[in-house]
């Protein structure tokens, strides 16, 4: 199988919420909208590909019965250069609200969680390097 394309569609009943959210502060721009579905596109930068997203009514007549529910226990990891600069723009400056404060952890991330209008939870993390062993050592 060759895939030509792959992305998460999002079930949320806050689709104008949500895609203010992901075009506000994340970036992504519109390629496609209707009142029951969003296409998001995220340009890559120098080469990279693009990153996608939609987002949809899940009472659209495209659900089989019995899966029209709104998205829940999803985490979207968006991994940036600077972690702490998106913590000032996102957070301090932009005022959303830190579901998880920003924070180093021993298996090599810094990372904060904030979360979309339906709950969908997006960690921001930067890559650090391992601790090392000997500083596990009392």
């Amino acid at each position: 199988m060759r895939l030509s394309s792959f992305y998460p569609v999002l079930a949320t009943t806050r689709i104008a919420q949500s895609r203010d959210f992901y075009t506000t502060w994340f970036g992504f721009e519109i390629v496609f909208e209707a009142d029951w579905y969003v296409s998001l596109r995220r340009p890559g930068a120098d080469g990279e590909p693009d990153y996608e997203l939609a987002l949809l009514d899940p009472t659209h007549p495209t659900i089989p019965a019995g899966f029209g529910k709104p998205v829940q226990g999803l985490v979207l990891n968006f991994e940036v250069d600077d972690v702490d600069a998106e913590w000032d723009r996102l957070v301090k400056t932009g005022g959303l609200h830190a579901e998880l404060e920003l924070r180093s952890e021993d298996f090599g991330q810094r990372h904060f969680i904030v979360a979309d209008p339906s709950g969908v939870l997006v960690d921001v993390i930067t890559e650090i390097p391992l601790p090392r062993l000997s500083e596990y050592s009392a």
